[in-house]
């Protein structure tokens, strides 16, 4: 893999994410993306933005 990025879990820790309730699920979901709007400069926002494109 030359671009983007991978990562991996323990089936333990995939297992233990699905049983929490979708509710919990959206409410982590929203706070990671209101802390990236308030913390993360335009130049990071850029690079993640790449990131999810696969141009690096």
């Amino acid at each position: 893999m030359n671009k983007g990025f991978s990562y991996t879990l323990e089936d333990e820790k995939i297992l233990e994410y699905m049983k929490l309730p979708v509710q919990d699920k959206l409410k982590w979901l929203e706070e990671i993306n209101k802390f990236n709007e308030l913390y993360l400069g335009k130049k990071e926002k850029k690079i993640r933005e790449k990131l999810r494109q696969g141009e690096i």
